[in-house]
């Protein structure tokens, strides 16, 4: 039986490339599933992560959205760390 399953694409900004070694990947979780479980995902598949996303906006569907945010299949998931300058 297969698992129900949602893919998203994930935009990373910043200095989050040069951590996962690209910009921009395609995730796959199951149903329901929501961005605390797609961070753990992520961190699992890249470590260079870890504690660097807890850090970051996220944005869905170019739509800041808290942690809480409900995903859906197609939905584009951006991870936009703070910035700072003068």
């Amino acid at each position: 039986m297969m698992i129900p399953a949602m893919r998203l694409t994930i935009l990373y900004f910043a200095h989050l490339p040069e951590r996962t070694g690209t910009r921009e990947e395609v995730c796959e979780l199951p149903d329901g599933a929501g961005v605390p479980a797609l961070v753990a995902r992520l961190e699992a598949a890249h470590p260079a992560l870890k504690g660097a996303l807890s850090a970051c906006r996220v944005a869905v569907n170019e739509e800041f959205a808290g942690l809480d945010a409900p995903l859906a299949d197609g939905n584009t998931v951006a991870f936009i760390p703070p910035v700072s300058g003068g």
